[in-house]
């Protein structure tokens, strides 16, 4: 199976590492926030919102909340040769993601992450920042050198405005990609124009076309739609 790999969203900002091992399982959530309705506007309502003539006050939605990956990585060092069996060596790649990043002598926030694993998977690949991380070490050489170690990350999306509004537009579809599905097929498809597959690669963020990509959700853009139907006979 494809092993599990963290990527900057910025080429750069750090080197692309693949876990030791896949998690056996990963979780995703997300909180949608309803505020109950404002008290002491409406007649026979009190001061903390609720409605002495409601069983419960009818919610309003106040904005939803990022998605969180949790995830379990597992990492062993035993069989390494002594030099290199320090397993942290390998831990502190993700502790790095947690941290100031300062750049010719300017601060940076702790960087933005790709986590893909082989684009199989609807939920992958996931962008995010790392808001939790806790490490625990579980075995040690007799100088002390932790040889094994449990990691509980969690990663908090990261959602820019634009993709956001192309996800939620109505008029934006989507397309899920079959085993052997190819991007220039997909875009002859949605737009009569292989040559269109660009547009799609960009509004995906993929950045190698030939990976394999079957059961994830690709984004059709509405604009490239637009174009299309300005090129197309009358």
């Amino acid at each position: 199976m494809t092993k599990l790999e963290i990527r900057p969203h910025q080429e750069g900002e750090f080197d692309a590492f693949k876990v030791m091992f896949n998690p056996n399982s990963y979780t995703i959530s997300k909180s949608v926030a309803w505020a109950g309705r404002a008290g002491g506007s409406a007649p026979g309502t009190a001061n903390g919102g609720t409605d002495r003539s409601a069983n419960a006050p009818t919610p309003s939605f106040d904005g939803g909340q990022a998605r969180q990956l949790s995830l379990e990585l597992f990492f062993d060092t035993t069989e390494r040769p002594r030099d290199k069996q320090d397993v942290r060596q390998e831990t502190d790649k993700l502790v790095k993601l947690t941290r100031i990043q300062r750049v010719q002598g300017k601060e940076k926030p702790p960087p933005v992450c790709v986590v893909d694993w082989g684009g199989t998977m609807a939920d992958f690949p996931f962008i995010g920042v790392v808001s939790s991380l806790t490490q625990r070490f579980v075995l040690f050489t007799s100088e002390g050198v932790p040889l094994r170690a449990t990691l509980n990350v969690i990663f908090t999306e990261f959602l820019e405005r634009s993709q956001d509004q192309k996800e939620n537009d109505p008029e934006t579809t989507t397309r899920t990609v079959r085993r052997g599905d190819t991007l220039s097929g997909i875009a002859a498809e949605a737009y009569r124009d292989a040559g269109m597959s660009r547009a799609i690669a960009e509004a995906n963020r993929i950045d190698d076309p030939l990976r394999a990509m079957a059961g994830r959700n690709l984004i059709i853009p509405k604009l490239e739609r637009q174009r299309r139907g300005a090129r197309e006979p009358k």
